[in-house]
């Protein structure tokens, strides 16, 4: 299958890209840590102009991976899953281009700032109302314990988890890119011995790695877009989240001591990788899932097989 994207999604990845970049995210991530919402819901604005808020109602699943790589690409905070690609899937009578929105799974991303909160209760959609915070391993992560209040209609919530799937997935693809990115940046800078450390061998082999590891991931990510499947879902979560995890150890090895500081960027998008391995589905949960569809083919096939036989119309 060739997953080369049209000229349209280029154009669209690089004017995210050049939005994003001018827009000093990291700082905008870290106010937003800190308790300081302005210049994040400034971002979500802007964003919202070019149309990310309706990327699950209006484009296709590749332009939401298109999208949420770009977010993770930058740090963005803010809860972009939930609002711009569960939540419309979800209620899709329910217009959310212009709102904040976020569901609990199990907690409720930034639902301080949000319009709407929603809950799932066995397997129902209902509104909620935020309660206690709840510690994140990520600072730009702000969680909330939820109450939930009365039931609301909604749509396919297969569907919307599957789309949240891939949006997280395509997320950590852009994470893992960007730690690659500053870590080859900082290598070819940083001397020891009186030799650029990116010179060493050693050095080099782990890079690649982390780069072979994302060549895998990103066919998975937009293979998933193209042909959406809960097997496809899963598989990408799975390498997407694979790959990010080595990015940031390879990342974090080479910077060294000032890999671990909070002052240092990289802290950004190690603490986000981390947060995001377990968001909608642990690698646990997606290769269960994954086990559970392809035996539940198995099944299906061995089934037509035997009927088939019963039949005597059984192939040679």
């Amino acid at each position: 299958m060739k997953f080369e994207l049209t000229s349209e999604q280029t154009g669209f990845a690089r004017s995210l890209d050049d939005l994003l970049s001018r827009a000093d995210t990291a700082s905008v991530n870290r106010a937003w840590a800190a308790g300081d919402h302005e210049p994040g819901l400034k971002l979500w604005s802007r964003l919202a102009e070019v149309g990310v808020t309706s990327l699950a109602a209006e484009a296709t699943p590749v332009e939401v991976a298109i999208g949420f790589e770009a977010i993770g690409r930058h740090a963005v905070p803010g809860p972009w899953v939930e609002s711009a690609a569960y939540l419309p899937v979800a209620l899709p009578d329910v217009d959310l281009a212009e709102s904040r929105a976020t569901i609990a799974m199990p907690y409720a991303l930034d639902a301080d700032i949000a319009h709407d909160v929603f809950v799932l209760v066995d397997g129902e959609l209902h509104r909620a109302t935020a309660g206690d915070a709840v510690t994140s391993v990520d600072p730009s992560r702000h969680l909330f314990d939820v109450t939930a209040g009365a039931p609301v209609e909604h749509g396919d919530l297969d569907a919307a988890f599957d789309l949240a799937v891939l949006a997280t997935a395509a997320e950590l693809l852009g994470a893992g890119e960007r730690v690659l990115a500053d870590s080859v940046t900082y290598v070819k800078q940083r001397t020891q011995f009186g030799r650029a450390i990116g010179s060493y061998q050693a050095i080099k082999h782990q890079l690649a790695d982390v780069r072979i590891a994302l060549d895998f991931a990103r066919p998975l990510v937009l293979g998933a877009a193209a042909e959406p499947s809960l097997r496809s879902f899963s598989a990408a979560k799975i390498q997407a989240a694979s790959a990010a995890n080595l990015a940031a150890r390879v990342g974090l090895q080479v910077h060294g001591a000032i890999g671990y500081t909070e002052e240092h960027d990289l802290s950004l998008w190690l603490l986000r990788i981390r947060a995001l391995q377990s968001a909608w589905g642990s690698t646990a949960f997606h290769r269960d899932r994954l086990l559970t569809g392809l035996l539940a083919n198995r099944s299906l096939s061995l089934s037509k097989r035997s009927s088939r036989q019963a039949q005597g119309t059984s192939p040679a």
